[in-house]
């Protein structure tokens, strides 16, 4: 395992954001959705693409609050472009799980 510095790890920022809307993805190499996130009024308003489809519907993600990593550069992927990291959990065969906080917090809170 290769070890972060607790100093690399707070450049992480990780922020909580609403899911405004979903489309499908057809271009992308793996199933996925097209997100728009609202992450507060610091923020603003980002886009991501998450190959979430095994689990979640795209009607019933609309208003659910995510977790993301906001500070990596944007990302082409086919004809979109990423501009953050929607974060789950990954391990079988069931696809990703979403990290969601298990309470309504404001939109654009840190992860700490």
């Amino acid at each position: 395992m290769d070890f972060l510095s607790w100093q690399e790890f707070e450049r992480v920022d990780m922020r909580v954001g609403t899911i405004l809307s979903v489309a499908d993805f057809p271009k992308a190499r793996k199933p996925a959705y097209q997100l728009t996130i609202d992450f507060g009024d610091e923020l603003g308003i980002k886009r991501s693409s998450a190959q979430i489809t095994n689990l979640y519907q795209a009607n019933d993600l609309v208003g659910k609050q995510v977790i993301a990593v906001v500070n990596f550069p944007p990302k082409q992927i086919a004809n979109f472009i990423s501009e953050c990291l929607v974060l789950g959990v990954v391990g079988d065969e069931r696809g990703v799980i979403l990290l969601q906080p298990d309470q309504k917090v404001t939109n654009g809170y840190r992860i700490a």
